[in-house]
């Protein structure tokens, strides 16, 4: 053998190695699926986005039905206040009289509270502090007076109770 052919050789045993390398290559085993499967999951997927999204929608419908109500009430407040400064005036009679008590029913059936007494401990959280005062009568933060009764609507405070407090010496 010449060296011109022992070249030659060499680089056909090359290519043929590296063809050999390219074909050997192990491809990804290809999954044979069925297509009766695939598609099962494929509905059972979109059936379940489905009903999340209805939560969803019930949800966010209900919290702005709470939100639209809430904010009507809020806006009678001042006309309850007037209502019941009037009855501490012995003011409510007749027909106007007739007309508080269905407004008052009305507000209590969708479900606003009024809060606030005397004599209950103050609570930051649904008491609004108007007036501050120290007493050796009492031995925790006392709400002594109401000044303006507090409402809330279902977990939601609307307005604080206005009060005054009355603080241990």
């Amino acid at each position: 053998m010449t060296t011109e052919n022992l070249e030659s050789t060499e680089a056909n045993d090359a290519l043929i190695e590296s063809q050999e390398s390219e074909t050997t290559v192990d491809a990804a085993p290809v999954q044979e699926t069925d297509p009766a499967a695939a598609l099962t999951a494929d509905l059972q997927r979109l059936q379940a986005e489905y009903a999340n999204y209805r939560k969803r929608v019930e949800r966010d419908r209900a919290v702005a039905h709470e939100l639209a109500i809430s904010s009507v009430l809020t806006e009678l407040l001042a006309t309850l206040d007037d209502i019941d400064r009037a009855a501490d005036h012995n003011e409510l009679t007749g027909g106007f009289k007739a007309v508080a008590d269905q407004l008052a029913a009305i507000t209590n059936r969708f479900g606003l509270e009024k809060y606030g007494t005397e004599g209950e401990v103050f609570d930051p959280q649904i008491h609004e502090a108007l007036l501050h005062d120290t007493s050796a009568d009492v031995k925790v933060s006392t709400a002594s007076k109401i000044l303006q009764p507090g409402y809330k609507y279902k977990e939601r405070i609307l307005r604080p109770a206005r009060v005054a407090v009355t603080d241990p010496e």
